[in-house]
């Protein structure tokens, strides 16, 4: 199938999500013919072993974390790798791995019922999966039943209602949003393509705990035969974790945050990027930060301020009014949330404040 068409029509017949009667899927394109050929459940790709909620990996399977992950909605998220038999993702220092064809991510969303028992019940909402098809990646997105117990291929995106008891007691409700196939390139477009955001050298080094110990990813990824042409160790990067002040600076851990929920499309190869406000932790000129930097094309995203990012006055700087707003015309990012992130919002107000003006 070609995504990143112009239009489409989607037709959904189901009777009910728990019969799963197939899907009629009729796409309109200015592309040429195309056709639906997915799998239509998840437990088709044979990822998982046993109850498939458990999400116990297959052979070949590999759960990894990154040091500062994306805010989305405060869901936790399970990830795993799988590489085709006998191949290894090639070692690249500032980018997201060189992964050979067949190669499959998988991203499961979750809320734990009581987030002060992280490990108790769970309610599963989504699984993603971006597969390596050599051109290009291809995204698909599986809708987790009620039951808990399959997936569902869903192309037009759904909102779920969920609720959750957060850290403090209080119980939370939301219409937590599934994304379309048209959301997920808006977020993982790299010069034009879908390509991965989380598994670059800097996010996965740091220690994972496996079933056989704690080890660094990079380093059981060499042992498994899972990464070649990787550099020696003291020249790994490392990202800070965005909550651990033990792990970086307050500059370090803002700018890991900004990296991962903003340079996706805020760098020079991204859909963002005539803004001219590039924000990976990597970038060095305070004016392509945003600092004393006009918006271009903001709109009434600006809130009327006229810098990015005013030294010392985060009240005054565009960025946190639109990392803050829950308008869909002014947020950012422009999808994959429907509420602030507290605690991230105040990392980045605190760096601004601290900066010399």
């Amino acid at each position: 199938m070609k995504y990143g068409i112009l239009g489409w029509l989607i037709f959904v017949f189901a009777c009910s999500p728990k019969e799963q009667a197939p899907k009629q899927i009729e796409v309109v394109t200015l592309g040429g013919d195309t056709e639906i050929q997915e799998k239509q459940r998840l437990s088709e790709w044979n990822l998982f072993v046993g109850e498939l909620k458990t999400f116990t990996a297959a052979a070949g399977m590999l759960p990894y974390d990154l040091n500062t992950p994306l805010f989305s909605d405060y869901t936790f998220k399970a990830r795993f790798v799988k590489l085709p038999e006998g191949k290894a993702a090639n070692y690249h220092a500032t980018e997201v791995m060189e992964f050979p064809e067949s190669t499959i991510l998988v991203k499961n969303f979750y809320y734990p019922v009581d987030f002060q028992k992280p490990e108790g019940d769970r309610r599963i909402l989504e699984t993603r999966l971006l597969i390596n098809e050599g051109e290009e990646w291809k995204a698909l997105t599986y809708v987790w039943n009620e039951e808990q117990t399959e997936a569902f291929l869903e192309i037009a995106g759904k909102s779920i209602p969920v609720s959750w008891t957060d850290g403090s007691g209080e119980l939370q409700r939301i219409n937590y949003s599934v994304p379309n196939q048209n959301q997920c390139k808006s977020c993982h477009e790299f010069n034009g393509k879908i390509v991965p955001i989380g598994p670059t050298a800097r996010q996965l080094n740091h220690d994972f705990d496996y079933a056989d110990g704690g080890h660094n990813q990079l380093k059981k990824w060499v042992e498994l035969g899972l990464l070649e042409n990787i550099d020696p160790p003291q020249q790994w990067p490392t990202l800070a974790k965005w909550d651990d002040p033990q792990t970086g600076t307050l500059d370090q851990r803002a700018r890991a945050w900004l990296e991962i929920n903003c340079a996706h499309c805020h760098r020079k190869e991204g859909p963002a990027k005539n803004t001219g406000l590039h924000l990976l932790a990597s970038t060095s000129t305070d004016y392509e930060i945003g600092i004393n930097k006009p918006p271009v094309a903001a709109g009434r995203g600006s809130a009327g301020l006229k810098f990015g990012i005013v030294p010392g006055k985060p009240e005054n700087s565009i960025l946190m009014h639109r990392i803050k707003s829950l308008d869909p015309g002014e947020m950012m990012p422009e999808v994959g949330r429907k509420l602030q992130h507290i605690e991230g919002i105040a990392l980045v107000e605190e760096w601004i404040r601290e900066m010399d003006n």
